[in-house]
């Protein structure tokens, strides 16, 4: 019998690899397609993404004190709705993900070597993999110290903000920004900062759960925001609305708009290190997912296999790692994985759904957050390009039909 999965993460742990996956290389990156879409309204689509996301962070707090298990929304599913629930979400969590840490890869590779993109990321992919091969606590570690460094480097942009002073607003105020702009840049918002379900992927392994998990996801979250909040008006005021929107690198703009020219390279190594965090937590998550889907045997169950001596899912990890190298060398996912917010989108309505249908002795939230949060999922999907769409549908239905496949064969062969 496989050995399970041991439970070696404090509440300071868990808390790092939430931040980690949340102030992942998007903070450096994502003002500039939010201020296009919002302009001057930018903190209120921060606000908006910001609601939505605490709602979506109680539901799984809730989920994660009753169910301290792997594989976070698809077991919650699984539990509380049924299996096909379960299935759905984590279907569109490893599928998307996987995409996303291709891309992750490919963002860190891009920062530290531009013409060697692909050949870095998936050395980049393989080390990472290597040192979650050598237990949770490893994992946590190397978190906490990448942590500490980006939020060193983020306190250097919104020193930069400060001394920059206010930006020279255009003459050519551009084009006024409706609800639907705002929104938008709600929906941006929201995905670069909704990486606090990897704590609850990871419940198998936080001690004492019912109390750990919950809090972390809080703390982590409301850490996440303040951070983005802060960084949001340095680059507003020194930037402006325009000038954010037209910017490839913000956070690199805002050191030079201070005259800190020799803080460039610092922000680049910054964002190349917050890759690296996001990457690192995204292959975690993965592998607890992947062996939560493949004990039920929606994956192939050698999957489900745990390291005696190490106590990860080993089998699991070097599957997402290879899978992941795979995607790198050779699609070119960067312009191409709408299909992962939808995914992301997808699973948190289930976790949503999977909360409100729990009873009032587990309960710790009003069932309005859910129904707030759900709402929220299917409005911020609204936003998306209708490609990213359909691209979404497509890939849920391939995997609808592949369990039915499975099932009907199981059956036949009964």
């Amino acid at each position: 019998m496989s050995p399970t999965l041991a439970r070696r993460l404090r509440l300071p742990d868990a808390v790092a690899i939430g931040l980690g996956s949340m102030i992942g290389a998007g903070v450096f990156v994502v003002f500039a397609p939010a201020s296009e879409a919002a302009g001057a309204w930018l903190l209120a689509g921060l606000v908006i993404a910001a609601f939505v996301a605490y709602c979506n962070a109680t539901s799984s707090a809730q989920l994660a004190a009753v169910h301290p298990v792997a594989g976070g929304t698809y077991a919650y599913g699984r539990a509380e709705l049924g299996a096909w629930w379960g299935y759905v979400a984590g279907w569109g969590f490893v599928i998307g993900k996987t995409a996303s840490a291709a891309a992750m890869a490919l963002t860190f590779a891009a920062y530290v070597a531009p013409g060697w993109e692909k050949p870095l990321a998936a050395a980049a992919v393989a080390a990472l993999a290597g040192l979650n091969l050598l237990g949770v606590t490893r994992t946590a570690l190397a978190t906490k110290i990448i942590v500490v460094l980006v939020l060193g480097v983020l306190a250097v942009v919104a020193l930069a903000g400060v001394a920059a002073g206010p930006a020279v607003p255009p003459a050519d105020p551009g084009v006024p920004v409706g609800v639907y702009g705002v929104l938008q840049s709600a929906g941006l918002l929201f995905f670069a900062f909704a990486g606090y379900a990897r704590i609850a992927t990871m419940g198998e392994e936080v001690v004492d759960p019912a109390r750990t998990i919950p809090r972390a996801i809080v703390i982590a979250l409301a850490g996440a925001v303040a951070v983005y909040v802060v960084i949001a008006v340095a680059v507003l005021v020194a930037l402006g609305p325009a000038g954010a929107a037209g910017s490839a690198a913000p956070l690199a703009d805002v050191v030079a708009a201070a005259g800190w020219n020799a803080a460039g390279p610092v922000v680049r190594a910054g964002a190349a290190l917050a890759s690296l965090g996001a990457l690192l937590a995204l292959l975690a998550g993965l592998g607890r997912t992947s062996l939560a889907m493949a004990r039920e045997g929606d994956l192939p169950r050698t999957l489900a296999a745990v390291s005696r001596a190490r106590r990860v899912p080993h089998h699991a990890e070097i599957a997402i790692a290879a899978a992941v190298i795979a995607v790198v060398l050779v699609a070119d996912v960067r312009g191409a994985i709408g299909f992962s917010s939808f995914g992301v989108l997808m699973y948190y309505f289930v976790a949503n759904a999977a909360a409100h249908r729990q009873g009032l002795a587990v309960r710790r939230y009003p069932r309005a957050l859910q129904v707030a949060g759900a709402i929220g999922c299917v409005v911020l999907v609204a936003t998306l390009p209708w490609q990213s769409i359909a691209i979404g549908l497509s890939v849920t239905a391939i995997g609808v039909a592949l369990r039915a496949a499975r099932l009907v064969a199981e059956r036949r062969a009964l």
